[in-house]
């Protein structure tokens, strides 16, 4: 699977997760807001996984130069 579709299906699963838990009756009284917290849970995981595979890219790069 490419890094697109997987990013799509991440991103569909947060959305509906997060559609489900707002149908329920305790979303809408609550203080927190689970929409905007599973969003920023995504949003992290997805600069975490990103940061991670650019910087271990960097780091084999740099290494290799010094060989």
């Amino acid at each position: 699977m490419n890094k697109t579709r997987i990013a799509l299906v991440a991103a569909l699963t947060a959305f509906f997760a997060a559609a489900s838990l707002h149908a329920q009756s305790g979303c809408t009284d609550s203080p927190e807001n689970p929409t905007a917290f599973l969003g920023l849970i995504g949003a992290g995981g997805f600069v975490f996984a990103s940061s991670r595979r650019r910087i271990g890219a960097f780091v084999q790069k740099t290494l290799q130069r010094r060989k």
